[in-house]
């Protein structure tokens, strides 16, 4: 199960009371305050781990505590802090206040964390009120309440490339030869319902990650069918790969499905239509492919690549074009 969009509740830990207690022992006259402060309460952190690749462990509990500061004490003893409640979550996640749905943090690399609920404060104790003119201090400082509210974590899967293209286009195929992946493949649309990743490794020294972005359709930059769940992984990517099926199976054209899902992409987000794209005409093996090559790098002005995932026709040539162009944008960017 995937789970890349989650809403909780989060609550840090109250401070400790600081404690009013004065000194009593035997043979010791006017023993003074000695009342300990309270210790502060535990912070809610939310941190970016590696290895973490989905946020379903997070689903499932909607409140999230930290522990409460314990009060102070006698003997001047100072309470024990609070323990801090650490909310691991998927490298790529987005923190965001349910409240006002400002971005409290992106965690993009792993080991990134927020603090996203601080702890109250500790109380003091009457020990802290002792002077010259007030000898036998009762006052006291209740602990700080903690903080409570409702966060969103979004997780945007962070790939170096983004495969894009209508439902059934081969995208899943295609992860599934140049990567160990093994998403679900079958011939019908919506094969897909989340991303898979995998890794591409090229040679000693390269390698990449490719993200299987489930099929678009037109309407998804409005949330047409599952448009925003799938658009807002696209956005990581440093470069797409737009997959196009020569002959679809509703019949319609594969030219006007190419510019069809090109526009929702850049409607959703305006800067994704300067990133780099690979334009690729899937299934080789079908008499139209070649045609409809040649009718997509007219109309573009691009090179168009002609592929087929099963037989394994052009796959090398396209491994080595994503290098090649991604290379070129770490060094832009």
């Amino acid at each position: 199960m995937f789970v890349d969009r989650v809403e909780i509740e989060i609550v840090s830990g109250k401070g400790g009371d600081g404690c009013v207690s004065f000194r009593r022992e035997r043979y010791v006259a006017k023993g003074g305050p000695d009342g300990g402060d309270g210790g502060a309460g535990g912070n809610v952190v939310i941190q970016a781990k590696p290895g973490v690749d989905s946020l379903v462990s997070i689903s499932h509990r909607k409140q999230w505590r930290a522990d409460k500061g314990v009060h102070g004490m006698g003997s001047n003893r100072h309470g024990k802090a609070g323990q801090d409640r650490v909310i691991e979550v998927p490298p790529g996640t987005v923190v965001i206040d349910a409240g006002n749905e400002l971005v409290i943090k992106d965690l993009t690399e792993a080991g990134d964390s927020v603090i996203a609920a601080r702890g109250g404060k500790g109380g003091k104790g009457n020990t802290r009120f002792k002077s010259s003119t007030n000898q036998a201090p009762r006052q006291w400082t209740p602990g700080g309440p903690g903080e409570s509210k409702r966060v969103i974590l979004e997780l945007k899967v962070i790939a170096d490339v983004g495969l894009v293209g209508k439902p059934n286009a081969g995208k899943s195929t295609l992860l599934s030869r140049i990567t160990s992946a093994k998403p679900e493949i079958a011939n019908y649309p919506f094969t897909t319902k989340f991303p898979n990743l995998g890794i591409v490794q090229v040679d000693w020294n390269h390698s990449f990650v490719i993200a299987d972005i489930p099929g678009l359709i037109e309407g998804a930059h409005q949330g047409t069918g599952l448009g925003h769940d799938f658009l807002k992984h696209i956005e990581r990517a440093g470069i797409m790969v737009h997959l196009v099926e020569p002959l679809p199976m509703d019949q319609s054209s594969p030219i006007d499905n190419y510019f069809a899902i090109r526009e929702e992409v850049v409607r959703y987000n305006e800067q994704l239509g300067s990133r780099p794209e690979i334009i690729v005409v899937t299934k080789s093996d079908l008499p139209v492919a070649e045609e409809v090559r040649r009718e997509l790098a007219e109309r573009t002005g691009k090179t168009v690549l002609l592929i087929s995932a099963v037989t394994g026709s052009g796959l090398p040539e396209l491994v080595r074009k994503i290098l090649q162009s991604l290379q070129e944008y770490r060094v832009c960017n």
